[in-house]
């Protein structure tokens, strides 16, 4: 110990005027109770031996004297007074000499092979992570003595340092050591890379039956499907009708009264278009008399509204009180505003312009009933749950495929594969492969990248027709639980944003059908949410709260084990099919590998209802070995494409299920 005294050495002196922390070893215990009386300062619990006490005590040279003289004795010197400021600062010199020189470790050290090309991706973590000029380079090595070395970027998330990462690399064979040094001097240790995702799924018997999907399907298409099944297997499948109608593949009709580069307003109709509104016509004309009052009438399907004339025959009535004048008198048939810039500016005479929907498509106009298949032997409860849904997203065109031709390899191998018939056996399926068909029916057939659904709830301007592609709530954010509504980010409050988190937490139909089905069915303790695209493999947490980059409770790391070993054992599936490998570092809690998605359905599945909740983003970037870059598919890929992502994915479902054949019957 520092200031201790060694034997037969004479004791470390402490000057008459300094202050020191002295252990001291007192005569009796009597001395001591004496200084506690007297309110010294004592430092720690005395500790007593055979009568005598040793404190560690904070004193004068002079108090230190005094007891001297009356038997004590100094054991060390712990510490006098100007030691602190002496090791303040050297902490500060050696936090800066740290600093210049870093310390790195990895994060994610893997490779694999794809079609007989080697990739290697890594992750390394600095301790300066203040500093954004940070460089960090791998070096990687083959068996063979090959080297070659790529440059990593900084990451970061809500501000928030994450890590440096790159793109996988391309590698002539197997890398069997990398290592990373920095910019600032810090290396790694050479660490050996692991095989990437390290599992593969037990192989298909002959005559296992597969490739059920021949074309994209529409809702329709899926309804068609889903009926089919519920009669070719009845002994295999109920067809459920979920409670919450959605609202339709429907929407208000509205026009343009004027021009809106000069000045109008919008009439928009407030039942829906198909309701007998569609094709009326609004015009506006001049009353040919002076002094006339503005006035409107509806006849004949054609709202006309007579402007206001003054003395001298001229048309003086504004937009804002031909808008005011056909909300008075026609509140329950028509809603009316102004164009944005056209407040205020003389109304113009328009001849007959027609009310319409804007929907281009055939699909029913009514409320749609949003079905799941449950498929299993025992579909009673008492059988392990898993709850697989896609197309939350109307976009994401490729996502019940990959639904509808697992549920079909299910239904159909159960009568010829004993390995199908043992999971049907053992496992209670529910498929939703449709969340969200008014909005796939937009997307279909009037806009391409419609992502949510068709309600609008904007109000007043945002409510132009020529805004309909914005309108619409994300149902992948309208959930309860991590949402908009507790502070989270990653949904916005606004109507005519793509992540609109709706007027409340679950205002939709569509995320309360989710949500009812597994509240029905409390036996279902896996859950596969599919998306696309980009190639993502993750789990909650979904969300988190700015600043800090709070999440949601991180699982338990017991939890956090078993998503991730299950995830490499669906990733081996995937794999299989034709090669695809979802990256390692895009396989993770959804804040950590994507960005934080405020009310997203698996954190409500998992946080509320307890469901070991994943999620999928189908439509993995390819390689493109001549230009040697990752390409993306995006949502509605070619066909071959789209097909290829349902046979892969579908196989990843299908090892989904084999997990929850695992599950501990008890537990159900």
């Amino acid at each position: 110990m520092a200031g201790a005294v060694p034997a037969g050495a004479a004791p470390a002196t402490v000057a008459a005027d300094e202050v020191a922390l002295v252990r001291v070893q007192l005569p009796t215990e009597a001395m001591f109770h004496e200084l506690v009386a007297a309110g010294a300062d004592i430092a720690g619990r005395p500790r007593s031996t055979n009568g005598e006490v040793r404190a560690d005590i904070v004193l004068t040279g002079a108090e230190l004297s005094a007891l001297t003289a009356r038997g004590a004795r100094t054991v060390q010197v712990v510490q006098r007074a100007g030691d602190g400021t002496a090791r303040y600062r050297a902490s500060v010199r050696g936090a800066r000499s740290a600093a210049a020189a870093d310390t790195l470790h990895f994060l994610q050290a893997y490779w694999w092979t794809s079609n007989g090309r080697t990739f290697l991706q890594t992750q390394v973590a600095t301790t300066a992570t203040d500093d954004p000029d940070v460089e960090i380079t791998v070096t990687w090595r083959t068996a063979a003595g090959v080297t070659g070395s790529f440059e990593l970027f900084r990451f970061e998330d809500a501000d928030e340092y994450q890590y440096h990462v790159a793109l996988p690399q391309e590698l002539p064979a197997q890398p069997v050591q990398v290592t990373a040094v920095s910019s600032l001097g810090g290396t790694t240790r050479p660490t050996r890379p692991a095989a990437w995702p390290g599992s593969a799924p037990p192989p298909q018997p002959s005559g296992y039956q597969r490739d059920f999907i021949d074309a994209y399907a529409t809702p329709l298409d899926v309804q068609a499907r889903i009926r089919r099944l519920g009669r070719q297997y009845r002994d295999l499948v109920d067809v459920i009708d979920l409670p919450n109608r959605t609202q339709g593949y429907r929407r208000t009709a509205a026009v343009h009264v004027g021009d809106p580069a000069v000045a109008a307003i919008v009439v928009e109709s407030v039942r829906f278009g198909d309701q007998n509104v569609n094709g009326i016509q609004v015009r506006t004309v001049d009353p040919g008399a002076a002094d006339r009052p503005l006035s409107a009438r509806f006849r004949d399907r054609v709202l006309t509204v007579s402007l206001a004339t003054d003395a001298a025959g001229t048309t003086i009535s504004t937009t804002d009180q031909v808008a005011a004048l056909i909300n008075a008198r026609f509140p329950d048939r028509f809603r009316a505003f102004v164009e944005d810039g056209s407040t205020g500016l003389p109304m113009p005479l328009t001849g007959p312009v027609t009310l319409d929907d804007g929907l281009a498509g055939d699909a029913p106009r009514r409320p749609w009933t949003v079905q799941a298949l449950r498929i299993g032997v025992h579909r009673d409860g008492s059988r392990t749950g898993v709850l697989v849904y896609s197309q939350e997203h109307a976009r994401e065109w490729a996502t019940p495929l990959v639904t509808l031709e697992f549920a079909e390899r299910m239904l159909a191998n159960a009568r010829t594969d004993p390995a199908t018939r043992q999971l049907l056996e053992r496992v209670d399926l529910f498929v939703i492969p449709t969340v969200n068909p008014d909005g796939a029916n937009y997307s279909f057939a009037d806009f391409n990248f419609q992502r949510k659904n068709l309600v609008n709830h904007c109000t007043g301007t945002q409510r132009d027709p020529r805004l309909r592609n914005s309108w619409g709530v994300d149902v992948n954010r309208n959930y309860a639980v991590g949402s908009l509504f507790d502070g989270y980010t990653g949904a916005s409050a606004n109507c005519l944003s793509g992540t609109f988190a709706g007027p409340a937490e679950q205002s939709e139909a569509e995320s309360r059908n989710v949500v009812a089905l597994a509240e029905a069915h409390r036996n279902i303790k896996f859950s596969m949410n599919v998306h696309s695209y980009g190639g993502y493999f993750m789990w909650s947490p979904g969300a988190y709260k700015v600043p800090g980059r709070i999440t949601l409770p991180r699982p338990s790391i017991e939890e956090a084990a078993y998503f991730l070993s299950s995830a490499k054992r669906i990733v081996g599936a995937i794999a299989s099919e034709r090669g695809t490998v979802t990256w390692p570092s895009q396989t993770g809690p959804v804040a950590d590998v994507l960005y934080s998605a405020a009310g997203n359905s698996a954190d409500h599945l998992y946080y509320e209802l307890g469901i070991t909740a994943w999620n999928f983003e189908i439509g993995n970037d390819l390689w493109n070995p001549e230009t040697a870059e990752w390409e993306g598919v995006g949502f509605q890929p070619p066909f071959p494409e789209a097909h290829a992502e349902a046979m892969e994915y579908a196989g990843g479902l299908v090892e989904l299920m084999r997990i929850a054949g695992e599950f501990p019957a008890d537990r159900v």
